[in-house]
């Protein structure tokens, strides 16, 4: 059997417009695809993220959506300077072993840029 291809997150918004100025802008991150109601993001090489317009889209409640990158000051900076509030600078996590910040996008979901700390997350190890 062959395994997955790729892999997309779809979220909900109520403002397609705002929400395409954020990740594009914003965040950097290329159009993909333009489904008009939807667009896909590329976060990775295979990793997507997609945002559908919805009327009445439900609220974000207990969504994270995390970037993962050795430079989260540099993240921070950036996004500092382009307006983005954060919820919580830059700082390590012990328990999770990372190094971590949080924002929120305009539709209130819950951004993590995060750095593992741990050498073995990308090998699929235990990290114990």
């Amino acid at each position: 059997m062959k395994g997955f291809d790729a892999a997309i997150t779809f979220c909900y918004t109520e403002d397609l417009i705002e929400t395409a100025r954020f990740y594009e802008e914003v965040l950097g991150l290329e159009l993909a695809v333009d489904q008009h109601r939807c667009r896909i993001y590329r976060v990775t090489e295979s990793a997507f993220i997609g945002f559908c317009s919805r009327p009445e889209a439900p609220r974000p409640e207990g969504v994270v959506l995390t970037f993962v990158t050795d430079d989260v000051d540099g993240w921070y900076e950036r996004l500092s300077a382009a307006g983005v509030q954060f919820e919580k600078a830059p700082c390590p996590n012990p328990d999770y072993r990372i190094y971590n910040a949080f924002a929120r996008d305009p539709n209130g979901y819950l951004i993590e840029i995060q750095r593992f700390d741990d050498p073995n997350w990308r090998e699929g190890g235990s990290g114990s």
